[in-house]
């Protein structure tokens, strides 16, 4: 695949692992945004992303690195590490090195999820990462619903922003999903880095029924570029996340979470395994749906511009001038690019 002509290092929150794949006393290694990293979980439970290699002799804190309480310490040396990425104790010294320090990340857990904040120019959060439950405002938890169930996919040759654009595309549910109708959006919200994409779509029936007797849809909630969480009703109800994030400047990692609503009534009671199994069928079902994106994504090019539909215009051209905020040089570019084109 061509390399994309957008930068694989936007700004914003990016899921980076799953919160049970780090236990207290993990050193869990990975590498985004071409940089290596280690998050690990203190005895408090604290959680920290940071760079990976140790600002004394360069070792990789990833491969022997030990938590001991509240600090990480390296295996060549000992020199140990704070949550802020600060030296704190060399062990055959009387004082740290207080002038080195360790790049750290902001992160929140939510959703079972672990997202950092990236921004290579180093600026605070701006907006925060968003919740499939708390952020819908309909007084939703975790424990309405069934387990998550999850797809992961690794080094992908794609760019987040495929994935986001897939929200206002609604001619592909039709050839892609095999809607019977094409589904039309009510909501486009690109005012502010948090945006808002409402649709009426169908899964049921043929294609002889019309749009306006449909009583279904789906409202997503896209966190930047990295995440987008999605509610659906008059149907299954269901709870998505998808997350992409990149790992180099040719690929990602694709993460995407699915949560199935617990029945009410008599049937869910007296016979609550096939309650849970119907529901884990309807999970590998939605996963089944995003995985013919994956396919589509993963092996898509770019255009730029791109040769829309009348009826297409709006939609990607909103998302498409929402997107350029999150990118170095505020036009999708990388800024080595940009100072190409001056």
């Amino acid at each position: 695949m061509a390399k994309p002509p957008l930068s694989m290092k936007p700004t914003g929150w990016f899921q980076v692992a799953w919160s049970d794949e780090i236990a207290v006393g993990d050193v869990h290694v990975m590498k985004y945004f071409d940089q290596e990293m280690v998050a690990w979980r203190a005895e408090s439970g604290q959680l920290t992303v940071m760079n990976a290699y140790c600002e004394h002799l360069g070792a990789h804190l990833g491969y022997g690195g030990t938590v001991i309480g509240e600090v990480l310490q390296c295996p060549f040396h000992g020199w140990q590490w704070s949550h802020q990425g600060r030296n704190v104790c060399i062990p055959y010294e009387d004082r740290p090195n207080r002038g080195r320090r360790i790049t750290t990340y902001p992160v929140v857990e939510r959703n079972e999820s672990v997202y950092i904040w990236h921004d290579i120019a180093g600026r605070a959060p701006y907006f925060e990462a968003p919740d499939v439950f708390a952020d819908f405002g309909d007084g939703s938890a975790a424990t309405d619903y069934y387990p998550q169930q999850r797809l992961f996919r690794q080094a992908l040759e794609m760019h987040p922003q495929y994935v986001l654009e897939n929200g206002v595309d609604f001619a592909h549910f039709k050839y892609v999903h095999k809607t019977p109708i094409v589904p039309v959006f009510t909501r486009h919200d690109f005012a502010a880095p948090v945006s808002f994409v409402d649709f009426t779509i169908t899964f049921e029936g043929d294609d002889g029924q019309r749009i306006e007797d449909v009583n279904s849809g789906v409202e997503a909630i896209n966190g930047g570029l990295g995440i987008a969480v999605t509610k659906s009703w008059g149907m299954i109800d269901n709870r998505t996340i998808s997350a992409i994030t990149p790992v180099d400047e040719f690929t990602s990692d694709v993460r995407f979470m699915v949560y199935i609503g617990r029945p009410q009534g008599d049937s869910a009671t007296r016979d609550p395994e096939r309650a849970a199994a119907k529901a884990a069928e309807f999970g590998d079902e939605v996963i089944r749906q995003f995985s013919q994106d994956i396919h589509i994504w993963a092996h898509q090019r770019y255009s730029d511009p791109p040769a829309l539909a009348n009826s297409e215009y709006q939609g990607f051209t909103a998302i498409r001038n929402w997107a350029k905020q999150f990118y170095p040089d505020g036009r999708g570019g990388s800024a080595a690019e940009l100072a190409g084109r001056t």
